[in-house]
């Protein structure tokens, strides 16, 4: 693991210190580690939306594509 070292305001360094302390962080490098890991999500999601608002609309969503979801996720491929 690499080691990075950066340089905070005290206001930012005391609200890191509180968020570790009042939610369960062993260390401000795991909570630091959290919130990185969260914008990656972030960015990952809105990179799928906008794929999705881009792409052309097949087939209706309702309740039947649910339907045929759930199936394909169980196992059969009925239609």
């Amino acid at each position: 693991m690499s080691t990075m070292n950066i340089s905070l305001p005290d206001h930012l360094k005391s609200f890191v210190d509180e968020q570790v302390a009042g939610r369960g962080y062993g260390t401000s490098s795991e909570y630091i580690r959290e919130l990185i890991r969260r914008d990656q999500d972030r960015l990952l999601l809105r990179g799928l939306l906008i794929d999705g608002a881009s792409s052309v609309q097949s087939d209706p969503v309702d309740g039947r594509y649910f339907a045929g979801l759930r199936d394909r996720v169980r196992g059969r491929h009925s239609k």
